[in-house]
């Protein structure tokens, strides 16, 4: 099966590139941004999965206590280079460098067309490889990358103009993890009775002249199974800790956290607070809006030729133990103590805490932390 992907020299295999060789295969572009106050919070998604031969697509604004959510989904036909769904596309202006996110004119309340500059050249982050007994579960690269915005975004007819106080960061993974309709036999492991576990935290931070970068992916005792801390000063060269501590202060009765420290090393510390410096009543965003979690919306369902929906979130209004609003991305504040230097910023902690963690006292599927 031939596409114009076939006539650029980015061949992995003798197949030709709408064939892949796993069913969960997927190839993902992700953005988020704000605006220097925090008032203003939006991100967007497009996601290829060749072998379900769907493409589909978000883009989110959170402002004024709402959260506006735009979803797309399409067959993709096996062209993987189109990367337009409905009226959500991505173009690449300049390769690792500057993209552009164009949302078209539609029957909802969203449109925009802005533009994504980097920072600095974008961090691979360590392979994530993970099985469920003899099941693979996932397997997959990424790149990360912080840089500011510009453009416009249009919400209800209102506009609302970008300049580069706007920053924000932007990854792209591909590889294999669940995508689609699931799985109807489970892994070995859930045979035995075993809770389904998944501790995801994730959290790029922009500062005057530094960007960083912490994740981890943590078993249920609470080790590490991927964990990476990376500085990056804006004209220098990107700095790694692997050895990385990490301590979170829950909220009372919540799976969410309150704040987080981090010692990254010797020198080197990080102080989040969630929901901190303004922004909208919780400050979280859900990313269910992008379709994680989503029950009808989740990555890879088919919608048949073509689906458009739109919907809204009252944030005021959120259950946030509800199971499909567990997945979130917090505006937080940023703290940042780099050899001797106190500096101060923005970013986001994303959080998805599934199942038990010992360190936490997390026990049950979506049970609370424990306070300390």
């Amino acid at each position: 099966m031939l596409t114009a992907g076939d006539d650029f020299p980015i061949h992995q295999s003798p197949e030709p590139v709408a064939l892949v060789s796993d069913r969960n295969f997927y190839d993902r572009y992700f953005f988020n941004g704000s605006s220097p106050d925090g008032r203003i919070f939006f991100a967007a998604a497009i996601g290829i999965y060749p072998a379900l031969d769907i493409i589909d697509g978000a883009f989110c604004v959170m402002v004024d206590g709402v959260q506006h959510n735009l979803r797309a989904s399409a067959r993709m036909q096996g062209e993987r280079m189109a990367m337009r769904v409905g009226p959500i596309s991505v173009e690449i202006v300049q390769p690792l460098h500057i993209l552009r996110l164009l949302v078209g004119a539609n029957d909802g309340p969203l449109s925009c067309d802005l533009t994504f500059v980097g920072r600095h050249f974008p961090i691979e982050e360590p392979r994530f490889t993970r099985r469920n007994g003899t099941r693979l579960f996932m397997d997959y690269t990424r790149l990360t990358q912080n840089g500011h915005w510009s453009g416009h975004i249009l919400v209800d007819g209102q506009r609302i103009d970008l300049d580069e106080s706007y920053r924000g960061t932007r990854d792209r993974s591909w590889g294999v993890r669940p995508v689609g309709a699931s799985d109807p036999q489970p892994p070995p492991a859930s045979l035995s009775g075993a809770l389904p576990q998944f501790f995801w935290l994730w959290t790029p931070c922009n500062f005057d002249g530094h960007s960083l970068f912490l994740h981890t992916n943590d078993d249920g005792e609470g080790e590490p199974w991927n964990r990476r801390g990376v500085l990056f000063p804006d004209g220098g060269r990107e700095r790694h800790f692997d050895k990385v501590a990490i301590a979170i202060d829950w909220n009372p009765g919540t799976r969410r956290a309150r704040e987080v420290r981090v010692d990254l090393g010797p020198d080197t510390s990080l102080l989040l607070k969630p929901g901190a410096g303004g922004g909208s009543s919780a400050g979280h965003f859900y990313m269910n809006g992008l379709g994680y979690t989503h029950p009808q919306w989740g990555h890879g369902m088919d919608h048949g030729p073509l689906e458009v929906a739109h919907d809204r979130i009252d944030l005021a209004n959120v259950n946030d133990n509800d199971p499909s609003y567990m997945h979130i991305q917090a505006l937080s504040e940023a703290v940042l103590t780099h050899e001797g230097r106190v500096l101060h910023g923005r970013g986001v902690v994303e959080q998805l805490f599934l199942g038990p963690h010992g360190p936490s006292g997390l026990t049950g599927l979506f049970d609370p932390a424990v306070p300390a």
